[in-house]
Parts: C-alpha cells; structure tokens; sequence
C-alpha cells in the first residue's frame, strides 16, 4: 500500500514535496583537486586579457551622436571593410595568381635534357616530355613524374625543337 504522503492530490494532480525527497537516493558528489590551484586562474586571466580586443569594446569608445545630429549613413561602416577587401587581394590573392602563372609556363617551357629540381627535393635530369607527364633520371634511377612536380629548372641544355 502506497504512502499516504506519496498519494496524488486529487485537485492538482501532483506528488507532494515529501514523496519527492523521500524517493529521491541520496547524491555523493566527489571534489576534484587539481594539481596546481593556481593554473585555472591563470587561464581565466589570458581570456579577461582576450576581451580588451572585442570589437564592441572599441566602438563603445566612439563618440556618442548629439541629440540634433543624425547618424552616419550604413556605407560610412562598410568602408574599412572594403579596404580589408583590396588589401587581401594586392596582398595575398594577387601573387599566388601571378605565381601560378609563372609555374605554369615554366611547365609548358620543359624540354628533354634539362636539368630540374622537384618539390620533393629530387634533382634530375628530363629524358622524356609527355603530356601530363615526365620520364627523368636521377644518379642511377629513372623515375616516372607528373610536370606539377617540378618545383624549378636549374639548367637548360635541351634541344630547342623538342617539348
């Protein structure tokens, strides 16, 4: 036969608070102690230090607009971000671009006979120009290489006719 105090209330259709605490085990709950007290807060202070570069802070610093003066129309805050916009390209997207152009006529430029260097370190000497690929000899090997492989070409001794 079921509690008395666990009985359902017929007009609220709940358990009363003893029948919770009764039925409920009670918990352990099991400290931890760390090696070192002193590193938590060393880590927690690196991030207050992190928040000084929160964008919102920084333009929490900007002046207020005056109660007659309007604010600055939206495009006056997307120029910096258009200047960002060029700089990465002048900085980054433009010299990758010249410099697979310059590898890719150094590519076609291959000849039979010419002395290379791969990505991977090889120096070898070109004996066949394919396609896609290259056949060169290296000391006492003959290897078998894809042209992008070819980091530079150190001599040029190749027949002009040939590519």
């Amino acid at each position: 036969m079921p509690n008395a105090q666990c009985a359902l209330k017929a007009d609220k259709n709940v358990r009363a608070p003893s029948c919770i605490r009764a039925a409920a085990a009670p918990v352990k709950i099991r400290l931890v102690k760390l090696a070192k007290d002193g590193g938590l807060f060393r880590l927690s202070s690196l991030f207050t230090f992190m928040r000084s570069f929160d964008p919102q802070a920084w333009l929490a610093l900007a002046p207020p607009t005056q109660p007659g003066q309007q604010a600055p129309p939206a495009w006056v805050n997307m120029v910096p971000l258009g200047l960002l916009v060029v700089v990465f390209y002048f900085a980054l997207i433009r010299p990758q671009q010249k410099k697979a152009k310059e590898h890719a006529t150094l590519l076609k430029a291959v000849r039979a006979g010419d002395k290379i260097v791969t990505s991977s370190g090889i120096v070898a000497v070109v004996v066949t120009v394919k396609d896609k690929t290259l056949t060169v000899r290296s000391a006492d090997s003959k290897f078998e290489i894809t042209k992008s492989a070819i980091a530079e070409i150190t001599d040029r001794s190749g027949e002009p006719g040939e590519s």
